[in-house]
């Protein structure tokens, strides 16, 4: 038997209501802050991930699925969805058509990471980007919607952590000094870290392993050394958050994966969800635009893991979806009257009624139970001495009450199903 590939998960009919409930939250969160969606191709050239996510993240040098078309072209399946949205804002000129432009998508991404509970190698992410203002009221916003949606699925175990990475020149300088502080370290790092001491040396903060946290926990801290303005910025996201009642705790060591990020950078994480605890995290990005081919315009944005969200959700039991129902199941008495149910079911589908009958030829009593597994509001019975007199019977299920209605009256079934006045 052919199985889904290791990594990837089928969305059952089971689950799809709690995805229908949080995609609706979302576009509505949206647009009460005024984002717009956008929808980018499933691959990109490899090129734009290369230059800017960073050739040396795990992304880029670990985990992504590329491949060469027929022109010899290497593509790339997004694994994450800045820096596509960023090729579009370039190439569209969407800048020119608005100052600050603000946009959401809902996307599946792909990263060949070794798969575990809230982690798989086709996943779904939304997010936001803002680009176009260096405001710091901006980052503010970003943590606010991103929070306020997690609140809104009921989600209680969540933790903010932000921290702000400086400017360009603040992390070289600082980079000087904690290589100066790990000089001495770096055989005792793991292979991992003594890469990245080399590479790229800020991200030996991103290192799970305890040795090399036991390591780094002493080292001089980025937030210590910030230029004025990152200060400033980094204050008012600060009295922001707290003036909105956003509980946070600022982190010296989160500096997030990727390379674009500059100033704040923030996460929120859950203790619902097992080891792998961040449900979103994003932060300002202010040189990618300029990396990308555009000209230096200042952004901002964030991420969050849609599995991993309903994942927390689950275990935080934080809410419930009704069970999906139809409106009307037709349940033929007679098997000659197949033709006359197929009928009333295009009326009633016709003005909205959603409904279904059975196509197996199957016994009343077994029509009864498909009802009730459809969570039938209603159901009618068409056939027996009730159709010869010229009549059918509808039962409210709720209830169990009865009313016989004209064969000949289907507009009378309709205004009863629509108003409901069976009690």
């Amino acid at each position: 038997m052919i199985k889904a590939i290791t990594g990837t998960k089928d969305i059952l009919p089971s689950d799809i209501a709690k995805w229908h409930y949080l995609e609706k939250l979302l576009r509505e969160t949206f647009h009460l802050y005024n984002y717009k969606e956008i929808r980018t191709p499933i691959f990109e050239e490899t090129a734009l991930f290369a230059r800017g996510i960073g050739e040396e993240t795990d992304i880029v040098g670990k985990e992504m699925y590329t491949f060469k078309d027929r022109s010899e072209t290497s593509l790339t399946l997004k694994p994450e969805m800045t820096a596509p949205v960023v090729r579009s804002y370039i190439e569209h000129s969407l800048g020119a058509q608005q100052p600050l432009t603000k946009l959401y998508y809902i996307s599946s991404m792909f990263r060949q990471e070794r798969p575990q509970a809230g982690r798989l190698r086709q996943f779904n992410q939304f997010g936001a980007e803002a680009i176009g203002s260096k405001s710091p009221l901006l980052d503010a916003e970003m943590i606010q919607l991103a929070y306020g949606i997690l609140k809104s699925l009921g989600l209680k175990n969540l933790t903010v952590k932000i921290n702000s990475l400086g400017t360009p020149e603040t992390r070289e300088t600082y980079k000087k000094l904690l290589k100066k502080f790990l000089e001495d370290k770096k055989n005792k790092l793991s292979e991992d870290s003594r890469r990245r001491f080399d590479t790229n040396i800020l991200r030996i903060f991103d290192s799970k392993i305890e040795s090399d946290q036991n390591i780094i926990k002493d080292a001089p801290k980025l937030i210590e050394h910030l230029d004025e303005e990152s200060k400033s910025d980094f204050e008012i996201v600060k009295n922001q958050l707290s003036k909105t009642g956003i509980p946070f705790q600022v982190d010296p060591t989160l500096v997030r994966g990727l390379d674009y990020y500059t100033k704040l950078t923030f996460e929120i994480d859950s203790g619902s969800v097992g080891a792998q605890t961040a449900l979103c995290g994003g932060g300002r990005y202010d040189l990618l635009i300029e990396t990308l081919g555009g000209k230096p315009t200042p952004a901002t944005g964030f991420a969050a893991g849609v599995e991993r969200i309903l994942l927390a959700c689950e275990n935080e039991k934080s809410f419930i979806i009704p069970e999906q129902s139809i409106d009307v199941y037709l349940i033929r008495v007679d098997s000659a009257l197949e033709t006359v149910v197929a009928d009333f079911s295009s009326d009633l589908r016709s003005q909205n009624i959603s409904c279904d009958y059975d196509y197996l030829n199957r016994s009343v009593k077994a029509q009864m139970r498909e009802a009730n597994k459809m969570n039938a509001k209603y159901v009618l019975f068409i056939g027996g001495d009730e159709y010869k007199n010229g009549m059918m019977n509808l039962k409210n299920m709720s209830n169990g009450s009865e009313e016989k209605i004209p064969y000949s009256n289907i507009n009378q079934l309709i205004e009863r199903i629509k108003t409901n006045p069976i009690s």
